[in-house]
């Protein structure tokens, strides 16, 4: 029983919920107005759909898995893929009850999240930057929805921006990484199916449009002097090197470890705007 509620709590990728719940409520503290109970419940909701999200995403891509990432709990037969399906729903379902208890907008954007990640999953995964964008659109919903839930929505959408940028070209290294098992599966990423070169190129050009869309809010005197500073000293090395090391070593083990940087970096980019909004 141990065993398996270790598998379940692996599958929901607790760094990827948590990071999806602060989004959200850093979103909501930006914004503004809403209760704290307000606030509970969209992180609620958010962390609910990002376990179903990772979970129905390990149901289909377990004989990639067990190529690129023998690790995952179903891959090693921790749980099995029913169980995961029950997760994925449950976590599905109650995401969205919370979300509809929030407001309708809120519920309709869980709603199309829970819709696009299934399609994602199932079919878009192993296409040319087409999966990409959906998941990179999920992940800066995250600041959407926090912002929806104490009724200022515009106020979401600069980090809305960020988060997607950050995302699109972690997914593109991402994919770079699991040329190995994608093309065994004749999964049609960008990397298996025009080759590395272009996809360096792409992710390139995304981390290099993040950094001038980091510096915009700055310079209109949307966040302050904090926000600036912490995007100086732990974001843009962060972005500058991964590019480097891009370029210098395309092996899986290398763009293993940029990607996992960058995942914690995502830190670091929620207290710039945190700080740099409320000082």
């Amino acid at each position: 029983m141990l065993r398996r509620w270790r598998g379940i709590i692996a599958l929901a990728r607790p760094l990827n919920v948590l990071i999806a719940a602060l989004s959200i409520a850093v979103a909501a503290l930006i914004s503004g107005g809403g209760s704290s109970e307000s606030i509970i419940l969209a992180c609620l909701a958010g962390a609910l759909i990002t376990v179903a999200a990772n979970a129905i995403n390990d149901y289909f891509d377990i004989e990639i898995d067990r190529i690129n990432k023998p690790h995952r709990p179903l891959v090693i037969g921790m749980i099995s893929r029913q169980t995961a399906l029950v997760v994925a729903s449950g976590a599905a379902l109650t995401g969205l009850l919370c979300s509809f208890l929030l407001s309708r907008v809120n519920g309709m954007m869980a709603a199309g999240a829970v819709v696009s990640l299934y399609f994602y999953s199932a079919r878009l995964k192993g296409t040319v930057l087409l999966g990409n964008l959906l998941v990179s659109l999920f992940t800066g919903l995250a600041f959407l929805f926090g912002s929806a839930a104490v009724g200022r929505f515009k106020a979401g959408l600069p980090p809305a921006i960020f988060a997607f940028l950050m995302h699109l070209g972690r997914e593109i290294i991402k994919d770079m990484q699991d040329v190995p098992g994608d093309r065994q599966q004749l999964a049609a990423t960008l990397p298996v199916r025009y080759g590395m070169l272009p996809a360096k190129v792409i992710a390139t050009l995304v981390f290099i449009v993040l950094i001038i869309t980091t510096w915009l809010p700055y310079h209109w005197h949307w966040y302050g002097k904090w926000y600036f500073a912490l995007v100086v000293a732990g974001i843009y090395p962060i972005l500058f090197y991964s590019v480097c090391s891009l370029w210098h070593r395309s092996d899986e083990k290398n763009l293993g470890r940029i990607s996992g940087l960058l995942k914690a970096d995502m830190v670091v980019g929620l207290l710039a705007i945190f700080l740099g909004k409320w000082q």
